[in-house]
């Protein structure tokens, strides 16, 4: 499911996404990093894409030739992110778990 990164609510693209559309519910801009798979806060650019060009702000659309919209398993949540992050904390818990 696709979800627009400022309202949360979905969003159903009937072609390929374009630089100018907007979310019908909010009118954001739909194509904008926070919208890609690629943004990531913590890599350098703030996107896991190491050749793309550095984007100043990452709520207004852009050109990115990189860009993938993000598939959310509902609002603000990539599918299986969840599950993932729960694995992560109960291993990083269990080295520090007392015996």
């Amino acid at each position: 499911m696709k979800t627009c990164h400022h309202c949360q609510r979905e969003v159903q693209l009937l072609a390929a996404l374009q630089r100018t559309d907007s979310c019908p519910h909010c009118l954001s801009d739909l194509k904008v990093c926070l919208n890609c798979r690629f943004y990531d806060a913590s890599a350098p650019n703030q996107c896991r894409e190491p050749q793309v060009d550095p984007v100043p702000d990452k709520e207004k659309a852009n050109f990115c030739e990189f860009f993938v919209f993000l598939e959310t398993g509902g609002p603000g949540v990539a599918a299986g992110a969840s599950a993932e992050r729960d694995r992560a904390r109960s291993a990083f818990g269990s080295l520090f778990k007392k015996t």
